[in-house]
């Protein structure tokens, strides 16, 4: 039965600001090293500029996750992406280091709605079976933003400067604006969809209509919101690693010009592209066989947290390509992950509290991503004082490795009772 296609237009929309996001983001780690020489810049200090956007995000995600619920996701997105593009843009205008620390928290805070509002948009547009598959879709805009990004932003750089890099990136979510007024709206309000699609994006029969959201203190109560959360806080500073540090550890470690090492970074994030495509997928195809929801996600979930175990192995590698490799395979397990773990709060969740729910496990992913910086921080000083920082590094790839069985260990039994209902 042909059921319509417009959802998928409403997931391009999504898979395009959240491109937009992590471009905006990625811009100052891909000029790390050129920023930190003009700007006298250490590690700590680098950190600290790392540190200041991730408590903004972790603050952001918990004000968008309770507004987005409360204004809806077409309002909630235009605030969010306005905000971050104004900062994106502005830290072209800075000159210190103070500056980038007061950009970056602008920065946090506009960023942190696209989530809440991304994964609500989907809970709204598709039914439980594809939902993972659909986040898996719009995720992997994080990972194209970081396939194109090197090559737009080191040819913004090496043509017109760093101030150009920052001004050209953040004006491009002003232009995905006008496409998402136009396009965007519930399904109740979207005048383009067919009754047949309509009915087929409510064929899990949730109702929310008129149905009010849970106080904060109902689902801080919930075994299921900290399972969530603690999900996040184990696995979201991995990620935030691989961003904000691999083309400088390809540098140091491989002895690779910046200028040269976004062929390396763009192929990192292109296989991961691939992983949160099929992994959000994967799950999908276990329900449509007959799993459990919960059950599926969770299988699915550990498969991708053994994948990601291989990367203690980096420390043994000499060729550059074998390195890349092993930070692809993890990339990409990472996305698979959390095209999952995004999906599992539609899961187990009205969709009247998602965005609240992203929002809370987002805090704690911040949580975890403000303190990995601070410890990369003082890892890679201490090492780089005694002339071996990729011992540093060394140590922080098997925290990586180790991260994703410790989570899904915790909220296996943390949320048990639910996943085994």
């Amino acid at each position: 039965m042909q059921t319509g296609k417009y959802r998928w237009t409403i997931v391009t929309l999504l898979f395009f600001a959240t491109s937009i996001n992590y471009l905006d983001r990625q811009v100052i780690g891909l000029l790390k090293d050129y920023l930190a020489a003009d700007l006298k810049w250490t590690e700590q200090d680098y950190s600290a500029i790392v540190m200041a956007f991730t408590t903004a995000y972790a603050l952001g995600l918990f004000l968008f996750g309770r507004i987005i619920d409360s204004i809806g996701t077409k309002l909630g997105y235009k605030i969010s992406i306005i905000t971050w593009s104004v900062a994106a843009v502005g830290h072209g205008f800075v000159k210190s280091t103070l500056g980038f620390g007061v950009m970056r928290t602008l920065l946090g805070l506009g960023e942190a709605g696209n989530f809440p509002a991304a994964i609500k948009a989907v809970a709204e547009w598709f039914p439980k079976k594809e939902r993972a598959f659909a986040t898996g879709i719009f995720n992997s805009g994080t990972n194209i933003a970081a396939v194109l990004g090197p090559f737009l932003v080191m040819w913004i750089y090496t043509t017109y400067g760093w101030r150009e890099a920052f001004f050209g990136t953040g004006v491009i979510g002003f232009v995905w604006l006008i496409f998402w007024q136009i396009y965007y709206e519930i399904p109740q309000r979207q005048k383009r969809l067919s009754a047949t699609e309509f009915e087929y994006i409510n064929s899990d029969k949730e109702t929310t209509d008129g149905q009010a959201r849970s106080s904060l203190s109902t689902l801080l109560s919930k075994r299921e919101t900290w399972a969530y959360s603690a999900g996040k806080f184990f696995t979201d500073p991995i990620w935030w690693f691989y961003l904000f540090w691999i083309p400088s550890y390809f540098n140091t470690t491989y002895k690779i010009d910046l200028k040269s090492s976004w062929v390396y970074v763009s192929v990192v994030y292109l296989v991961a592209s691939f992983g949160s495509i099929a992994g959000g997928y994967f799950s999908g195809w276990l329900i449509q066989r007959g799993w459990q929801v919960n059950s599926a996600r969770r299988r699915a979930m550990l498969i991708y947290a053994f994948c990601v175990l291989p990367i203690v192995f980096i420390q043994f590698t000499t060729e550059v390509w074998i390195g890349v490799a092993l930070i692809s395979l993890a990339a990409a397990a990472h996305q698979a992950w959390s095209a999952n773990i995004f999906t599992t709060t539609s899961d187990l969740f009205p969709k009247n509290d998602v965005g609240t729910i992203i929002g809370i496990g987002g805090v704690f992913g911040s949580a975890g991503s403000i303190l990995f910086p601070y410890l990369i921080g003082i890892i890679l000083d201490h090492f780089k004082l005694l002339g071996n920082i990729n011992s540093g590094y060394n140590i922080i790839f098997v925290i990586c490795g180790c991260s994703y069985l410790l989570a899904w260990t915790l909220m296996h039994f943390i949320a048990r009772r639910k996943v085994d209902s």
